[in-house]
């Protein structure tokens, strides 16, 4: 195999993960009404109820300007809504609503719940192989400055990095 074959491989490879990203994202909006951030904010609002939306930002490894978008969003469509706590006027608490109750009944899952489970299958070795991989891919790339928590979904996630601003500007 010559080297513009793997190079056309290895490029089509990547528009394949980005295609599945991409596909996965869509079918969980027509489905749901939810992109992937939202979905994952949501599961973890379930999994612990009266965090603060600095707790739910760590959980989910976004930011908190990001996260509170999110629940604005969430708010407007009617999956969740902010509540002052009785205990102290200064706390909001989430709670979610039916809305969002029945669609987490249905536990849809996120394509990076899927990935992960099947990467963690792997042996040490080879989860470190594509992880070395990847950064060398990502660096090839010029993405390694790139502030990008490990959500899988495509589109913006909201609150964008400088660094990101700064590479659409080039």
């Amino acid at each position: 195999m010559g080297s513009t074959e793997n190079t056309d491989l290895v490029v089509s490879t990547l528009r394949q993960i980005i295609r599945v990203i991409d596909l996965q994202s869509k079918k969980l909006v027509k489905s749901y009404g939810l992109t992937g951030p939202q979905l994952l904010v949501l599961k973890e609002i379930k999994k612990n109820k009266n965090q603060q939306i600095s707790v739910i930002a760590k959980n989910v490894s976004l930011s908190q300007a990001t996260v509170t978008s999110i629940l604005d969003r969430l708010e407007q469509q009617n999956f969740a809504k902010r509540v002052r706590s009785l205990d102290d006027k200064r706390k909001v608490n989430i709670v979610l609503t039916d809305k969002s109750y029945e669609v987490l009944k249905e536990n849809p899952s996120l394509l990076q719940e899927e990935f992960t489970s099947k990467l963690e299958q792997l042996e040490e070795w080879e989860r470190n192989m594509i992880l070395s991989n990847l950064q060398r891919l990502a660096s090839m790339m010029n993405a390694n400055e790139i502030n990008s928590p490990p959500v899988l979904v495509s589109g913006s996630i909201d609150a964008t990095s400088n660094v990101v601003n700064a590479y659409l500007k080039d």
